[in-house]
């Protein structure tokens, strides 16, 4: 089984999937975690990714699916967890395109529901406190923006393929858990 952890940014889909991972064998796939792998490896596709990187550029979506096939390949047979990836129309596609080549597809996509002012407010909380700068409350905004306005349409997508399933990302962290799995359960109980 293959799914799709989708959301805005501080939604929890990190913490959902690492979950995932303990307890139910998922890889998860995080598309920054493979790009951050791949400058390292000091391979030939990682100095390309570091090239790009180091520019500021943004690294094209060819070379995310690459890296994504490279994992496929390595874990055949297995259950994955896409995370930070699709962002995009083109990029679900040519994701599903990708694992259609590996006799495999998305079986569930999993939408955690957030309230986009309680989220900033909860950012805004946690810079204040911790200082990290992957929090200062007006990158967030930018951030939750392009979250909106590039990815947010990938929901119709994927409730249109009967493949979304809606969870309240704003409950206590358990509870978005039990509700992952109930959707897990009606599909047939998660990963290999």
């Amino acid at each position: 089984m293959n799914l799709i952890l989708f959301g805005p940014p501080a939604a929890g889909k990190g913490t959902q999937a690492k979950r995932l991972v303990d307890e139910r064998g998922f890889i998860q796939l995080s598309t920054g975690d493979l790009l951050r792998a791949a400058r390292k490896s000091g391979a030939e596709l990682g100095q390309r990714v570091a090239a790009i990187m180091d520019s500021g550029a943004l690294v094209s979506d060819d070379i995310v699916i690459a890296l994504i096939e490279e994992q496929l390949a390595a874990h055949a047979g297995a259950s994955f967890i896409f995370d930070g990836f699709p962002r995009t129309l083109a990029q679900a596609d040519a994701l599903d395109a990708l694992l259609a080549r590996h006799g495999a597809r998305i079986d569930l996509v999993i939408r955690l529901e957030v309230d986009e002012a309680a989220l900033i407010a909860r950012v805004t909380k946690r810079f204040e406190a911790e200082g990290r700068a992957d929090d200062n409350p007006e990158s967030f905004k930018v951030r939750l923006k392009a979250y909106s306005d590039q990815t947010a349409p990938l929901a119709a997508h994927y409730k249109a393929q009967g493949k979304l399933a809606g969870v309240d990302g704003m409950a206590p962290i358990e509870a978005v858990a039990g509700a992952i799995s109930a959707a897990l359960q009606r599909l047939g109980g998660g990963a290999a």
